[in-house]
């Protein structure tokens, strides 16, 4: 793979789009300093950041490159400061390799579905390119990344006299004549609450910096994950799930891949699954791709879910849900059913194969097979079901 004077690696699914427009997304997914793309993020021996069965999963193409130059010394993403600009130093090269994907037809790509995710410095570029084109980024994913303008020896912490507002007016800075497209993106931050590497707090700052970018009001609802993680969901005025910050238990600086992924090297297996959530949060919301966006969510069974009052004049006393439903829908095309993968598997619509959950007929990945993970299927003929995220 090349974009501009990049190299690295592009992971094609082995399975068919699952959008209804038949387009395939891009994702964009950034290594942290002192990683590579081919030893960490995409690595056939023991499964790097964890990306290829989320994106058989979703029949989503992710593209991983190496930084150019050696920023900081070990090969970081240059996001540092406030002279950036789209077309040159890594903005260029990685807004150049997105156009040659997104501009081929070979490559089905829907540019409602563009993606952008990293860890650390990669986080930092995450931050950055959200930004700098928001045109271009439907949903970003920043893993323990810090804020805007913010220099190499910030990262451990926020800088004095530093806060959202100061994050929220250089985004739009860079956003220029670009930024009513803020209207339809989303944005996620996680990072672990045993981080000393990077400051913690620049989790929950970029994404309220988001959040003021966005505008409006927003409602909040406290939610915890499998593997320890642990935050909060902020809904818009209209409904729709804009930001999510999770905090994962007992992790350090690293990019939590989840059951299947690298263990050394900044990258954890042994907590929850950043790309499973990720791509689960960008299907299940995104507000570009026609039909595939969604605003009806029926919680993971043992989930739960504190709703607070919206940050408005009006106060709503908290109220707490714990939700363990299937919703069935019956549209054009077949019936639909939006479940944990659990609940699939248990009702016969899918099958366990080695903790995945394999939909009968299509054998398309669900992800894996546990009351978190949540598919929306569609039933194409007996016994035979395909996942479909324009499912309600």
């Amino acid at each position: 793979m090349h974009g501009g004077n990049l190299t690295g690696y592009y992971y094609w699914p082995a399975t068919q789009p699952v959008h209804a427009n038949g387009k395939r997304a891009l994702v964009l997914v950034l290594h942290g300093c002192g990683q590579t793309a081919l030893n960490d993020v995409i690595n056939n021996g023991d499964g790097g950041f964890n990306w290829q069965g989320v994106a058989d999963q979703y029949g989503a193409v992710v593209l991983a490159p190496n930084a150019t130059g050696n920023a900081g010394n070990v090969h970081c993403w240059d996001y540092y400061g406030d002279s950036h600009t789209r077309t040159t130093g890594h903005n260029g090269v990685l807004l150049d390799l997105i156009n040659r994907f997104k501009n081929d037809p070979q490559y089905e790509i829907d540019p409602g579905q563009v993606y952008v995710a990293g860890l650390s410095s990669g986080g930092g570029q995450t931050q950055l390119l959200g930004c700098l084109a928001p045109d271009v980024f439907a949903g970003i994913g920043n893993n323990a990344g810090p804020a805007l303008g913010t220099t190499s020896g910030q990262i451990g912490s926020i800088p004095s006299g530093y806060t959202s507002t100061t994050a929220k007016n250089k985004c739009l800075t860079l956003a220029g004549s670009n930024s009513s497209y803020f209207s339809t993106q989303i944005a996620s931050a996680m990072w672990g609450t045993s981080d000393y590497l990077v400051g913690q707090a620049y989790g929950p700052l970029n994404m309220e910096s988001m959040r003021l970018v966005y505008g409006g009001s927003f409602t909040s609802a406290s939610v915890t994950v499998a593997g320890g993680g642990s935050g909060t969901q902020h809904t818009d005025a209209s409904g729709k799930l804009r930001t999510s910050q999770i905090a994962v238990s007992g992790m350090s600086h690293a990019w939590p891949a989840g059951a299947g992924g690298q263990n050394a090297n900044y990258v954890d297996n042994t907590r929850t699954s950043y790309p499973s959530y990720l791509m689960n949060f960008w299907f299940s919301n995104n507000l570009r791709a026609g039909s595939g966006g969604g605003t009806t969510t029926t919680t993971a069974a043992g989930t739960t879910t504190t709703t607070a009052a919206a940050t408005t004049t009006t106060s709503t006393a908290a109220t707490t849900t714990t939700t363990a439903a299937t919703t069935t829908t019956t549209v054009a095309g077949g019936a639909c059913f939006n479940s944990s993968n659990y609940a699939h598997v248990a009702a016969g619509r899918a099958y366990n194969s080695s903790g995945y959950a394999l939909a009968n007929g299509s054998n398309q990945n669900m992800g894996l097979n546990n009351t978190f993970y949540t598919s929306k299927l569609r039933q194409t003929s007996t016994n035979y079901y395909v996942i479909d995220s324009t499912c309600p």
